[in-house]
């Protein structure tokens, strides 16, 4: 059984008349459980609404979208917050840490929501933090973090729930070639090694070639679907 399972999925804005847009145009895919899939795509393609979609932060307006063997129309709005708290995790492009808290307060942050009893936070959280390699930064403040450091506490962050899957939205944007790559090896190893479904939202062919399946849009449509082949495997950046 997929984790994903998409079908003719549609999302529309306005009120349906002439002036509304159709952002995605009957799209279809799957994701099973331990995959990497890369959606690229060029500004305007959906991508980014797709993965507001797949990730229960927006709802689709025709077709069917199963998370987990359940219909998202099953899902009240509580319901998709809850199994987005403990089920998804998800990395920004922006970081959106918490600037003038610690990197241990801002892993710790979907904790609260969990239902998860407080004493273990201060352990999930530091463990997270470990499995990144930013130990060393754990009572810093986010704002003294670089913006690879910083995308490696929000790693951790989507990682504290161990959550089926991970939602990740152009990753490195906002990173230099060589933190990006750091960044992009962790990514990779949390699939390979720690057998975590990723999602990846990427513009950038480099970034995606990480992935064991690379899909393509273009105007709201699947434009390719396709297994890589030769994956990538260069480890220059872990030097």
């Amino acid at each position: 059984m997929s984790l994903i399972e998409v079908r003719s999925l549609e999302k529309s804005y306005g009120d349906g008349g002439e002036t509304s847009t159709l952002a995605l145009k009957g799209i279809s895919l799957d994701v099973s459980e331990g995959e990497f899939v890369a959606i690229m795509g060029p500004s305007g393609s959906g991508k980014s609404t797709l993965l507001h979609i797949l990730g229960f932060l927006d709802r689709h307006t025709k077709g069917s979208y199963k998370f987990n063997g359940k219909t998202i129309d099953e899902f009240t709005d509580e319901e998709m917050a809850r199994v987005r708290n403990r089920e998804m995790g998800f990395v920004f492009q922006a970081f959106n840490l918490l600037p003038r808290v610690s990197v241990l307060e801002n892993v710790k942050l979907p904790l609260m929501y969990s239902g998860i009893p407080e004493k273990q936070w201060n352990k999930l959280a530091s463990d997270a933090i470990e499995s990144v390699g930013l130990s060393h930064r754990l009572n810093h403040l986010a704002s003294q973090l670089s913006g690879g450091e910083k995308q490696r506490a929000a790693i951790a962050r989507a990682l504290v729930m161990n959550p089926k899957v991970i939602f990740a939205d152009e990753p490195t944007g906002n990173l230099d070639s060589k933190s990006g790559q750091i960044v992009m090896k962790i990514i990779r190893d949390l699939n390979e090694v720690h057998k975590h479904t990723i999602v990846l939202i990427t513009h950038e062919t480099y970034t995606a070639e990480h992935a064991k399946v690379i899909i393509r849009l273009k105007d709201g449509e699947i434009e390719s679907n396709k297994k890589v082949v030769d994956r990538h495997k260069s480890d220059e950046y872990s030097k």
